[in-house]
């Protein structure tokens, strides 16, 4: 199969300049797409600046190198300037040949030839498939799993009474490589009327596009600060932590596009501005996408992490995106009210069943003084209070110390009782008190 062979000529282009942009050159351009004027893509690698030619055919023979390095030689730049053809076939000798004579001429302006074989070497050193007419991305680094148990532990920490770290069991764990791509720009517009300038743009951002969805309208904030921890061979990561990798379902050049609209989208504003006829305007400023710069690409695996501990009747999971010991949490099933799903914190876990409940839905055993859920316990009427214990065993064992009990003990298992009557019998008291007295 040829490389990219169901691009137009205008799309290998494109291609050829993303590829480049992914080798680290700078201000990689592609011509306007009017007359040809010898050269597509220009770009530069410190001081030197490359002018390329791009070829989507079978075979280049030598007038293609030729008028490159004309177009080389005559490239307005200040520094060194090379010639480059690139092609998805193949050169024939005499094309060769010629660039081979520029070479060792020691021509000012030498023509690199990349054929096929070269571009898909090209490719796969910054993880590109140059095949089926798509620049599809192969990325070989994730962000770290972490200790999924060390993080379920440390969420079991903010639950009152929960089992210490070492009392845990081993979690159950799955891992989900979600793909994303990294994005860093610069974005400069200005936007003027006829009174003058009346905003401006200038500003460097990084974008996370979810690369499992490149038609997304919103940018991953939130996982901007777990891409900047370093990531580690994917590889590596799934012999620890096995796990599924989900596929990068678009192309380098529908990710820039996507991270290009979403820093036009996300920079957009209403600016309310005076005209000339002192009338109040409101317009609306957004770049546009050929006002991003886009200065850095980085395609990478931010692991999903899933860890789930069962606890006698109940199962606690935790999920979050991982980048070592940094998680943006995605799913807490373990600061929660299993009776509610929601609640008044602290939550607080009940040894009886292996529940987390809310503190409406928490109560404690009489007989022991522990915490227990409304949901496992048993419940006794003692002097007309409702009391709850573990078991029916407990029930019964303070029930035979209730019946031991003098009558001003049994009376403080309802002190709210007690004090009710014993208002009231104060309330009596005054009455007749103040009945004596109109007699």
């Amino acid at each position: 199969m040829t490389l990219l062979d169901e691009l137009s000529g205008y799309e290998f282009e494109d291609a050829v300049a993303s590829l480049f942009r992914a080798h680290g050159y700078e201000d990689v351009a592609v011509a306007a797409r009017v007359a040809d004027e010898g050269r597509d893509v220009t770009m530069r690698d410190g001081e030197t600046a490359h002018v390329v030619e791009c070829k989507h055919t079978d075979t280049v023979s030598r007038p293609v190198v030729q008028k490159l390095h004309s177009a080389a030689a005559t490239y307005d730049h200040d520094g060194p300037t090379q010639g480059m053809v690139v092609t998805s076939g193949r050169f024939t000798g005499p094309a060769e040949a010629y660039a081979e004579g520029l070479r060792e001429a020691g021509d000012p302006h030498p023509v690199e030839l990349v054929d096929g074989d070269d571009l898909r070497e090209l490719g796969e050193a910054v993880g590109m498939d140059l095949y089926n007419g798509r620049i599809e991305i192969i990325c070989e680094e994730t962000l770290p799993v972490g200790e999924p148990g060390l993080a379920l532990a440390e969420v079991f920490e903010d639950v009152d009474d929960a089992p210490p770290r070492a009392a845990l069991p081993a979690p159950d764990v799955e891992v989900v490589y979600r793909p994303v791509v990294e994005v860093e720009a610069v974005t400069r517009a200005t936007f003027e009327t006829s009174v003058g300038v009346i905003h401006r743009v200038d500003r460097r951002d990084r974008v996370v596009v979810p690369a499992d969805d490149p038609a997304a309208t919103t940018p991953a904030t939130d996982l901007l600060e777990l891409t900047g921890v370093e990531p580690v061979a994917l590889e590596a990561a799934r012999g620890r932590h096995d796990g599924r990798i989900e596929r990068f379902d678009g192309t380098e050049a529908e990710y820039r596009e996507a991270a290009a609209e979403l820093l036009c989208s996300a920079l957009e504003t209403t600016v309310t501005y005076t005209g000339d006829n002192n009338v109040t305007y409101r317009r609306d400023c957004r770049p546009s996408p050929d006002d991003v710069d886009l200065q850095r690409v980085r395609s990478l695996y931010i692991p999903r992490v899933e860890a789930v501990v069962t606890l006698d009747e109940y199962e606690h999971g935790l999920a979050y995106d991982a980048a070592g010991s940094r998680r943006v949490v995605r799913r807490d099933a373990v600061r929660r009210c299993v009776h509610c799903e929601d609640g008044l914190v602290p939550y607080t876990y009940c040894d009886n069943c292996g529940s987390v409940s809310c503190e409406t839905h928490t109560e404690t055993e009489r007989l022991t003084g522990e915490p227990v859920c409304t949901g496992c316990a048993v419940t006794a009427e003692f002097f007309r209070d409702t009391k709850y214990f573990f078991d029916e065993g407990n029930a019964e064992a303070f029930r035979r110390e209730y019946e031991a009990m003098p009558f001003h003990r049994k009376a403080m298992e309802n002190p709210r009782l007690v004090a009710a009557a014993a208002a009231a019998a104060v309330v009596v008291a005054a009455l007749a008190v103040l009945a004596v007295g109109l007699v």
